[in-house]
């Protein structure tokens, strides 16, 4: 049975944090806030089935709309603001560990995950903070836009400290796989890229697409397989 996602408002202080929030039934201890791309909310069909895969899981996830989606319910995000993106990401990751995860709690991981734009807004406030999570997922990295590979949006990867785990189909104009693969050399954490065939920028195939979600915890488990706070019966073999 699915688990339920329930509302989630924190009003409290600037960038406000808006979204829905999955609670496991048989809770790990481990908290993900996950985020949206450029083109959409944190209501999209992707998000909401990988919140849920992770959930049923064990994971506390806080789906959340960025700020630019917050304040507008269409269009892209605002020129020269995606600094009020990452410090909605900011704020939403304290959140999850103050109020869910830490709360009565002597440890807990976090993790922060983003499709497309929101991924890129998660890596790069991961670059300027390495102690904020312990590890990052990033679903359609937008490597270069559209016909454009000279365009990378790579520059931060170097100061990149945090462990991440690249999912990216193999239809994606964003990127293809091997220039993923490329530009992935330069980040000096750990690192793994999960190839999903024949999915374009919003990773479900029309084919098996209720697969996705599930190969991504899949991987996440292998890969984060030192995280005993969300895997008690990980398999000992990283991919790393």
């Amino acid at each position: 049975m699915p688990i339920e996602a329930i509302p989630f408002t924190d009003l409290s202080v600037e960038p406000h944090v808006r979204g829905f929030l999955h609670r496991p039934e048989n809770d790990t201890g481990c908290g993900l806030v996950l985020t949206h791309g450029a083109g959409a909310n944190c209501q999209s069909k992707l998000l909401t089935a990988v919140a849920s895969a992770f959930a049923e899981a064990g994971c506390t996830v806080l789906r959340c709309d960025l700020p630019f989606r917050q304040e507008r319910p269409h269009g892209p995000p605002f020129p020269g603001r995606a600094a009020k993106d990452q410090k909605g990401l900011e704020r939403a990751v304290m959140l999850l560990k103050e109020r869910i995860i830490l709360k009565g709690r002597a440890q807990g991981r976090i993790f922060l995950g983003g499709h497309s734009y929101g991924g890129r807004q998660a890596t790069i406030l991961a670059s300027e903070n390495p102690q904020l999570v312990n590890g990052l997922l990033l679903l359609s990295y937008p490597l270069h836009p559209p016909r454009k590979p000279t365009e990378l949006r790579t520059s931060h990867f170097p100061a990149l400290q945090t462990p991440a785990l690249f999912v990216h189909g193999t239809r994606d104009p964003f990127g293809s796989v091997s220039e993923m693969r490329s530009a992935l050399e330069a980040i000096p954490a750990d690192k793994i890229l999960l190839e999903v065939e024949g999915a374009g920028h919003d990773l479900l195939p029309r084919k098996a697409e209720g697969d996705v979600p599930k190969r991504i915890v899949e991987a996440w488990k292998r890969f984060f397989s030192t995280a005993d706070c969300y895997i008690t019966n990980a398999e000992a073999s990283s991919s790393r």
